[in-house]
């Protein structure tokens, strides 16, 4: 499995070089689930567009290692762009060439690697926290340095993008929203559902009307990171749940790493496995460069801290 630098402390952010070296992601590339989608013709060397359904773009990072998408969701009347990746290279000139309406960010979390273009956006709406109202104001050079050093990336970055010079530039939000809150961008209608765990802010959205779940961080298919300082396991468990129990009304899950499209089944099997986990009923494996436990459920896994609490 491809492993993924989400969490924002620093410590965990100074890994990312030998994590990635590692993983030799670039070798898995493209992934199989993405080869057979249609590339869009916006795409381009940094940016790879795919319209998964019609009016539904995924903007994949695939030549970074954190393989990040964004989402831009396009109704009659406005648009919503569900994160904004990396901050390498201007994803505001591909959202422009994909829609004229006015568009509204709104990110799943506020980890450095979905925020990294909201500085690029006049509307930018965030969920109503003190862990998204601090992240409001970037991560500086130190901080994310190594998400463009060579060994992260599969090809130059783009123009002006400098291991020396990046960071993530604060960004002004428009609009704190709540659990429950509704995105109508004209004939399609989103809600936010607040499932906390890997961060205090990570949000899912949910279209009803075409049972579309834009997952964020909180399920993908690969490992699922869970030892950042922030990250709370009770949550965790509680969002999974939440999320399980939508997958007889989820069509497609779109998540924000790795692969553009999942089966809602997904969902299920990540609660169930983590589930096993907090019963003991599965072991981990330690990881010393990381000091964490790592669990393999096959098309899903988890990185925990050490002293994971189990069920007694």
């Amino acid at each position: 499995m491809t492993r993924h630098l989400i969490c924002a402390a620093l410590a965990c952010l100074m890994l990312a070089p030998a994590l990635a070296e590692t993983g030799n992601f670039c070798a898995e590339l493209p992934r199989a689930a993405n080869a057979g989608l249609e590339r869009h013709p916006a795409s381009t060397d940094w940016f790879e567009v795919h319209e998964v359904e019609p009016g539904t773009f995924g903007i994949l990072e695939p030549q970074q290692w954190q393989e990040v998408i964004s989402w831009l969701v396009v109704g009659s009347d406005k648009a919503l762009l569900i994160d904004t990746g990396n901050g390498i290279g201007d994803i505001a000139s591909i959202v422009r060439s994909l829609t004229d309406k006015p568009v509204t960010v709104i990110n799943t979390h506020s980890h450095y690697d979905h925020v990294g273009g909201n500085h690029q956006f006049g509307q930018v709406a965030a969920l109503d926290s003190d862990y998204g109202r601090a992240n409001a104001g970037g991560y500086a050079n130190a901080l994310v340095r190594g998400e463009v050093s060579a060994e992260n990336l599969c090809r130059p970055t783009p123009e002006g993008v400098t291991e020396d010079e990046h960071v993530i530039h604060p960004y002004a939000v428009s609009e704190w929203v709540q659990n429950g809150h509704r995105f109508d961008i004209g004939d399609r209608v989103l809600e936010v559902l607040h499932i906390p765990g890997h961060s205090p802010d990570s949000i899912a959205l949910y279209e009803p009307a075409s049972g579309f779940l834009w997952s964020g961080d909180t399920y993908y298919p690969g490992e699922i990171w869970l030892f950042d300082p922030a990250t709370d396991y009770a949550d965790f468990q509680r969002s999974m749940v939440r999320l399980a129990t939508l997958a007889d009304k989820v069509t497609r899950v779109f998540p924000a790493h790795n692969v553009l499209i999942a089966a809602p089944s997904g969902l299920i099997e990540t609660r169930d496995a983590y589930e096993r986990i907090l019963r003991g009923e599965a072991e981990g494996v330690p990881d010393e460069e990381l000091g964490v436990l790592r669990y393999d459920f096959g098309t899903i896994g988890f990185l925990v801290q050490s002293d994971h609490p189990r069920r007694q």
